[in-house]
């Protein structure tokens, strides 16, 4: 499990991230990178929740190893190089479910449950999209734009107890809990889109500047990562380090916030 979150607003779009990294087999790590920027020198980001590797690779290196294809280093793949005027982030989209599900996840004796966050511009165009791809262990379908262009806003996944009380004003499990005090189950499905509605609080607008989407952005990481460190049934798969991109149309992808593998004197005087 892990939190994602990203702010799109017209000026560009925010990724962010924790650190906590889970493997098949349970152990949580502390040190996981989550975003990664896709394609050298383009404006395509992507980050991930869920599964911290398929088989004994982790998502990094693997999104890794697709940002070599696409700038053409892979002899054995030279048609997925993407030419920086002609790319689309749909097409995209579909490489990176084609790498990850039917190239690795497919061939892996285990299932895996992995969602990837692909944020970032088409070629040529003015505001950014939002994609997912969605592996829920042998079943992937086709990747999913979940923001369009003129869409706007902050989306979350991962571990969403947090900023579903805090954005939409309820937590997880309030369908169960309606039932439990006598709402028809019928009923209950349409009355939790009901409060939503009244209790949505909105903490972007497009012409936020994009300092402030930052803010934003760091602000809702930390506090999921303060909420599970003290919520005593909540398991404690949340954590560490936050990093930070932002992808802008002029500036490209750019990282605001990152870990180092190595302590800030080594580099002194280097």
């Amino acid at each position: 499990m892990t939190i994602i979150v990203s702010v799109k607003i017209n000026d560009g779009i925010i990724m962010a991230a924790d650190s906590a990294g889970t493997m098949g087999s349970g152990q949580v790590y502390a040190h996981a990178n989550k975003i990664t920027n896709l394609c050298e020198g383009l404006p395509v980001g992507a980050m991930s929740t869920g599964a911290g590797g398929i088989g004994n690779e982790s998502v990094e290196t693997l999104l890794k190893d697709l940002r070599r294809r696409f700038a053409g280093r892979e002899p054995s793949h030279p048609e997925w190089r993407l030419a920086p005027s002609d790319y689309t982030m749909e097409q995209i989209a579909g490489q990176l479910r084609t790498f990850l599900f039917e190239e690795k996840a497919m061939l892996c004796p285990e299932p895996t449950d992995l969602q990837l966050r692909l944020c970032g511009y088409s070629a040529g165009r003015p505001l950014a999209e939002v994609w997912e791809v969605s592996m829920a262990g042998r079943n992937c379908p086709p990747p999913q734009r979940i923001m369009d262009e003129t869409s706007f806003g902050v989306m979350w996944d991962g571990q969403y107890e947090a900023l579903n009380r805090l954005i939409l004003g309820l937590g997880f499990d309030i369908a169960d809990a309606m039932k439990r005090h006598g709402v028809a189950p019928q009923d209950a499905a349409r009355l939790q889109e009901e409060l939503v509605r009244d209790l949505y609080a909105t903490l972007s607008v497009p012409a936020m500047p994009i300092q402030d989407a930052i803010d934003l952005a760091r602000f809702l990481i930390e506090t999921t990562i303060g909420f599970v460190r003290f919520a005593v049934f909540l398991p404690k798969s949340v954590g560490g380090a936050v990093e930070i991109a932002a992808i802008t149309k002029h500036e490209g992808f750019r990282w605001v916030q990152r870990k180092s593998f190595y302590p800030a004197e080594i580099y002194k005087g280097g």
